[in-house]
């Protein structure tokens, strides 16, 4: 059962538990020889590993488009309406992102501005394994798309049919994803970061993915850009006596069922709360189809706290920087204004967390870990880059060149100086 613990009023980071994927030295070493192989043998690798770690036969690794519109004409004409309306709502949410060029004239004869360009070339990695996640494909292509990516190149594990999930790729139609591949794992990161002779090298890799993923994107980070390097789910709750357990405790095992590192936890500064959430955590734990993975979260990492305020707990809950933050009180927008560090921030009893994870707009590809202190959510912001511009007339140049001179030879680079300095000369 859950743990519940009295909070301190010092040092209860002791309490927190660690959970850490990025201290496995055996997992360095595979994710290095998965991204030497690649480089080195490229498709040959991708479909030996396919084999090896998916158990899928995959001569052909690009899927054909045609296949993501049959996947899409597929499914169930409940979920068609589902995911059209899901991605028109983060469609609005994501638009309002958009950033624009600007030029200004702060003085006569100079000219100042910012150019917006979109990245060409996108990856999209979609995990597999035990679930599939088309609502990953949505979060991660929709920005893109607004943002102008010309070409959004989609990554996912095979299962053993040799196939990406259908969901997945009836998402990709939705999403208007340009070329999905059968690949997965480190071994996908290694191809979408190198190039082989299918899949295009591209200039950024979104989305989540396992450890192993995770590794791969921060070893070959800075050769390409990356969003951030995730860990596992994590959700934290604070809570007074209006909350209802039973909501309480299925917004923590919405969590708790990721994975079996998952960390779901809840500050509240209800005895009666607490105990009644631990109740209903065994109660809906019994009929839930993952309940194992689920189980082994909250043993692992599951934990209540009891804190005297709700000040008290959103304090901790700012120095946790968690994930997900659901603020269930009875007045959430009272305490709004005091959160400082969270991914995204759920307010009341009806906006739970799987809200934001399929359809309320705002991204769910959150910072995991702790990274909410300096880091954000997904946005269109990570699919475009800056561009500056400078430009000065002759006569504006020449009533800065001495102070231009000034500053280089200040900081002992003459050459500097000079390009300054030859250009005042030249006024005659």
């Amino acid at each position: 059962m859950i743990p519940i613990i009295p909070m301190p009023k010092t040092d209860w980071q002791r309490l927190l538990p660690h959970r850490s994927q990025f201290e496995y030295e055996q997992v360095n070493q595979t994710v290095q020889e998965i991204l030497r192989q690649v480089q080195a043998r490229g498709d040959e690798a991708l479909r030996e590993y396919n084999q090896k770690l998916d158990r899928a036969d995959t001569p052909v690794l690009e899927v054909d488009k045609e296949a993501m519109r049959a996947a899409y004409e597929a499914l169930d004409p409940q979920l068609q309406a589902v995911l059209g309306e899901a991605k028109e709502r983060i469609y609005r949410y994501h638009e309002k992102q958009s950033r624009h060029d600007f030029i200004t004239h702060e003085q006569e004869g100079t000219v100042l501005g910012q150019m917006i360009k979109p990245i060409e070339k996108v990856g999209i990695y979609v995990p597999g394994g035990t679930a599939a996640y088309p609502s990953t494909v949505l979060m991660n292509a929709i920005p893109a798309k607004i943002a102008g990516v010309k070409e959004i190149v989609l990554v996912s594990p095979p299962g053993p049919n040799g196939e990406i999930a259908q969901a997945v790729l009836a998402a990709s139609y939705v999403a208007g994803v340009d070329r999905a591949f059968r690949v997965g794992g480190a071994q996908a990161i290694a191809a979408l970061s190198y190039g082989t002779e299918s899949v295009p090298k591209v200039y950024k890799i979104v989305g989540p993915g396992n450890i192993y993923v995770a590794m791969a994107k921060k070893m070959v980070f800075g050769q390409i850009d990356i969003d951030m390097i995730a860990g596992p789910s994590e959700i934290l709750i604070v809570a007074d006596e209006t909350a209802r357990p039973d909501f309480v405790a299925a917004d923590l095992l919405s969590q708790a069922e990721h994975d079996t590192l998952a960390c779901a936890m809840l500050i509240t500064t209800s005895k009666t709360l607490a105990e009644e959430t631990q109740k209903e955590l065994e109660k809906q734990l019994a009929s839930l189809p993952r309940k194992d993975i689920a189980k082994a979260s909250l043993k692992a990492y599951g934990r209540i706290f009891m804190a005297e305020s709700i000040q008290q707990a959103i304090d901790i809950a700012n120095e946790i920087a968690p994930e997900h933050l659901e603020l269930a009180v009875q007045d959430p927008f009272a305490f709004l204004h005091r959160i400082q560090n969270a991914g995204s921030v759920f307010l009341g009893s009806y906006a739970p967390e799987p809200l934001g994870d399929y359809f309320a707009g705002p991204n769910h590809t959150l910072p995991t870990s702790g990274t909410a202190k300096f880091s954000s959510p997904l946005s269109v912001d990570d699919f475009v880059k800056k561009i500056q511009i400078t430009y000065y007339t002759r006569e504006a140049f020449h009533e800065v060149s001495d102070k231009i001179a000034t500053f280089a030879r200040a900081e002992g680079l003459e050459a500097h100086a000079r390009a300054a300095k030859i250009r005042e000369e030249s006024r005659e």
